[in-house]
């Protein structure tokens, strides 16, 4: 039996949700062929998350950074944690954050995703968010979250799926750093804290075909 998520990925009228998200101006809404579409296709609870979505973004679009961290971290968490070869069928798949919201469910890289995307729309500077690939100590386990820097070389805080509590990263140390990106680079993550350059994040593949579907949507 088809799961919705994997009807999404058939349907590409959803993409077009995303284009505030993308183009991070101020004003964030959603479409109403989208909400349209998702009340029809997915149900009211799906309509539902997307509206508070929207909500969210108004309520803490101009709130101090760190109400906005909380606020945003707490909301992507009440999604359901689902695997990728569960819910869409891949191994691995970077879902959009309407994605994620109208089937309610992900996995780590979604979350991220879903919680840098939503902060930058909000005016958080690039500069200062970083998704980060991390070994979960405790599961021996690849895992990814988000980590925001009051200035560059500051221990981040970190947003992750896991926890609902935001912690600087010196005190995850169930966490050990692999490699972080955001739209301005990747870089890799050395013993001692230390983080290299290494280029620009369109070398991550999954990365740079999220950025083509997100691109896709803004075209008419």
């Amino acid at each position: 039996m088809e799961t919705a998520a994997l009807q999404i990925r058939r349907r590409s009228t959803l993409l077009p949700a995303l284009l505030l998200v993308v183009s991070l101006v101020s004003a964030f809404e959603l479409g109403s062929r989208l909400m349209n579409y998702v009340q029809e296709e997915f149900g009211t609870e799906a309509h539902q998350r997307l509206e508070n979505w929207q909500r969210l973004h108004a309520l803490a679009a101009n709130a101090p950074i760190d109400r906005q961290l909380r606020l945003v971290n707490s909301f992507f968490n009440r999604v359901t944690f689902v695997s990728d070869i569960r819910h869409w069928g891949e191994e691995d798949y970077w879902a959009t954050p309407v994605e994620l919201l109208t089937t309610n469910g992900g996995d780590c890289e979604d979350f991220s995703i879903a919680k840098y995307l939503t902060l930058k729309s909000m005016g958080v500077p690039d500069d200062q968010l970083r998704i980060v690939y991390v070994k979960a100590l405790e599961l021996n386990q690849a895992h990814m979250v988000l980590a925001w820097y009051p200035e560059p070389d500051a221990d981040p805080l970190i947003l992750d799926n896991l926890i609902n509590d935001i912690k600087p990263a010196s005190q995850r140390t169930d966490l050990e750093p692999v490699y972080s990106f955001n739209g301005e680079g990747l870089w890799l993550n050395q013993s001692g804290g230390a983080r290299t350059r290494i280029g620009e994040a369109g070398k991550l593949s999954r990365w740079q075909d999220l950025n083509s579907r997100l691109t896709e949507s803004l075209r008419p």
